[in-house]
């Protein structure tokens, strides 16, 4: 005989104290993923769940992204816009008949094991209804001027059987850099892109927009046109993005969209054919672009020559330069593009390298200098004089908050030790398939650490998670098990693996020719000469394995090579200053047969391998920091924490010991 079906219900419910709602299965987040994860426990025959949104609507990235010409992937075109997604969402909660088991403006604060009674028990923190649609600057901002009621109602806890997470990464917008001088003073609107202000009109305006990402190359191209008819677009680049071509519909996007509906739906296979082509074309870019051997540094160098040629061909001469990238294309997204390139010949939008210094009530002064390309490089000709330009309203398409997962999220497992706690211990965020953690029972990430490819389609990714998930549900629910837990020698090979294969991608072999734009410095010393320094020269991060650096030492002393942030002040954009965070290796500078003089510029070799974390500040629930199990991608993290800041990331090369001999774990580097 099977067991009673678990159902949603009230307990101890006479009791107001002690009373509380048992739920089945606890969904949070009702993206995609949500969305995916509640059709499918629809069609196996369960409807005894709860899905919580801390936004007004559902569709997560698809609710909250509505800037102009928002849009992606494949429906009644190959890039259909956000209102067709956010509709094709909507339906499927319609289709299913679930659209009655989300619950809006409600966020899942908090996560709680108990032992005892095997369930998790959940903070809810019910929102003013809209509120949860503001970033979370604006909420702060919102509960200084008018209290905490006016942003949250109450909160209440709650018990379920089964947690999982279905909460998405591209929501929550980074805040504009407090750190620029006049910020306060500016008296026009400004909005993040992911919070597109629609009743702000931008005709005959004169508008500056942050960032040249994603978001940005959809939506500058439409500021000038009707019905938007800017004045002017200042445009701010930070660094240059590898753009490729758009991907054109079969048979042109008018016929695309007239016939394709028909035809997939009449023709046997062909859906499913086209979807394949689609899927082997992103593969195939993985095994040209993401991985890292001799046959892919050909096809990326060859693809590069390409793209920038394909470039110099589509935009002013005065913007070559600072649109060739630095770094392998695939070390950060691509844009797929059709239109940015091509609006950058509209003489009344200005793309700029120079960064924002100070900000008036009516315009912006940029530079002087410049964030790309490295101000040191004096053959470069990209400008870096002082501007001041007008500005009626300032956009941000400067990204979200992507760099702690499950953020601001608390889950405290069995051991009454809290998720964020533990991927800290063991160097970074991680879970078995990116979806289970041990210690975590009863609980499934979809789309969690390293599930991100950079190539493929999210959801298909997030589908297979669900489908995983599924069959372990199934086995709760069905009274096979009381509990599904990951082993955690599991979770740690798991890892192992994937932090092994990336070091055979373009993320960790990937090259970077130049670094040193947002003010990098080194400093270079030994034990001898009254610790002098010997050289200061630039470093860089370059071919694909290691660091490498000039110095002026082969005298065989042990050097310890450090590569910290702690040594100079480096502020979030809310406030909080940064945990610092440091990698150490040792190694000897082995050249006794030269004098210092002959070795002295020279370069060094140090692979990543040889780099051992040390953690500095240890007040990790309040502070950001470096992942260590992200140092093979220093140098891009670097660029992308960095690359805004004031100040210097400070090299150090400190003697050790002028008599020691290397550990045997040191590095032996030869000059």
């Amino acid at each position: 005989m099977s067991p009673p079906p678990d159902t949603i219900r009230i307990v101890n419910g006479y009791d107001k104290k002690t009373a509380y709602t048992y739920y089945p299965i606890l969904v949070v987040g009702a993206g995609e993923s949500g969305i995916a994860l509640g059709a499918r426990l629809k069609e196996e025959d369960f409807d005894q769940f709860r899905i919580f949104e801390r936004q007004a609507g559902l569709g997560g990235t698809w609710w909250s992204n509505r800037y102009l010409g928002v849009a992606c992937d494949v429906w009644t075109s190959l890039h259909p816009g956000g209102a067709e997604i956010y509709g094709y969402l909507s339906s499927i909660c319609e289709k299913y008949h679930f659209v009655d088991k989300i619950q809006f403006n409600t966020d899942v604060s908090e996560l709680r094991w108990l032992n005892e009674e095997q369930v998790w028990e959940a903070t809810l923190t019910h929102m003013v209804p809209g509120t949860g649609d503001l970033s979370r600057k604006e909420k702060e901002r919102r509960i200084a001027e008018n209290g905490k009621e006016s942003v949250y109602l109450r909160q209440e806890l709650v018990r379920a059987r089964i947690v999982c997470s279905c909460a998405g990464g591209l929501v929550e917008p980074n805040a504009w850099p407090s750190s620029i001088p006049g910020r306060d003073t500016f008296e026009g609107p400004v909005f993040h892109s992911a919070r597109w202000d629609h009743n702000v009109p931008l005709r005959d305006k004169n508008v500056v927009v942050i960032g040249t990402g994603c978001s940005a190359a959809q939506f500058v191209p439409l500021l000038t046109k009707e019905p938007y008819n800017a004045k002017s677009i200042t445009q701010i680049m930070r660094s240059p993005p590898w753009v490729v071509p758009k991907p054109q519909e079969p048979f042109g996007r008018e016929n695309y969209e007239k016939y394709s509906p028909t035809v997939f739906s009449t023709v046997p296979g062909l859906a499913f054919l086209f979807r394949l082509i689609c899927f082997a074309s992103g593969e195939k870019d993985w095994y040209t672009i993401f991985e890292d051997n001799s046959w892919n540094h050909k096809t990326r160098k060859k693809l590069e020559a390409q793209m920038v040629a394909r470039m110099r061909a589509m935009v002013p001469e005065k913007y070559h330069e600072m649109l060739t990238p630095d770094y392998s294309i695939g070390c950060k997204r691509r844009i797929f593009d059709a239109a940015w390139y091509e609006s950058l010949n509209d003489p009344k939008i200005e793309l700029t390298t120079k960064p924002i210094t100070k900000v008036s009530s009516h315009s912006v002064t940029i530079g002087p200098g410049r964030q790309y390309p490295d101000p040191k490089n004096e053959e470069s000709r990209v400008p870096t004089d002082e501007e001041t330009v007008p500005a009626d309203v300032i956009i941000l398409g400067n990204g979200f908050e992507v760099t702690t997962w499950l953020h601001p999220l608390k889950i405290r497992g069995k051991n009454g030790e809290y998720m964020q706690d533990v991927w800290d211990a063991r160097g970074g965020p991680q879970a078995y398939l990116g979806l289970a953690m041990d210690g975590f029972p009863n609980l499934f990430i979809i789309f969690g650490p390293n599930t991100a490819t950079g190539h493929s389609s999210v959801i298909l990714a997030s589908e297979n998670m669900v489908e995983y998930t599924i069959k372990a549900i199934k086995k709760i629910l069905h009274g096979e098990i009381t509990t599904a837990e990951i082993k955690k020698e599991s979770v740690v090979a798991w890892t192992k693996t994937v932090q092994e294969r990336l070091k055979r991608t373009v993320f960790n072999g990937g090259y970077i020719t130049t670094l040193g734009g947002a003010g990098f410095a080194s400093q270079f010393q030994s034990a001898g000469d009254d610790e002098t320094t010997i050289t200061g020269d630039v470093w860089n991060l370059s071919a694909y394995s290691g660091l490498e650096i000039d110095v002026g030492a082969g005298d065989g002393k042990v050097y310890t090579l450090i590569l910290k942030d702690d040594q100079v002040q480096v502020k979030r954009d809310d406030g909080r200053e940064r945990a610092g965070v440091s990698w150490e290796a040792q190694f000897r500078v082995d050249a006794p047969d030269r004098t210092r003089e002959e070795v002295k510029g020279k370069k060094l070799w140090v692979p990543w391998s040889a780099l051992k974390p040390t953690y500095r500040g240890k007040e990790k629930k309040d502070a950001e920091q470096l992942r260590v199990s992200e140092i093979r991608r220093l140098g891009f993290m670097m660029r992308s924490y960095f690359g805004s800041q004031q100040g210097d990331f400070r090299l150090e090369l400190n003697s050790v010991s002028a008599r020691a001999q290397p550990s045997e774990s040191a590095e032996i580097i030869q000059v």
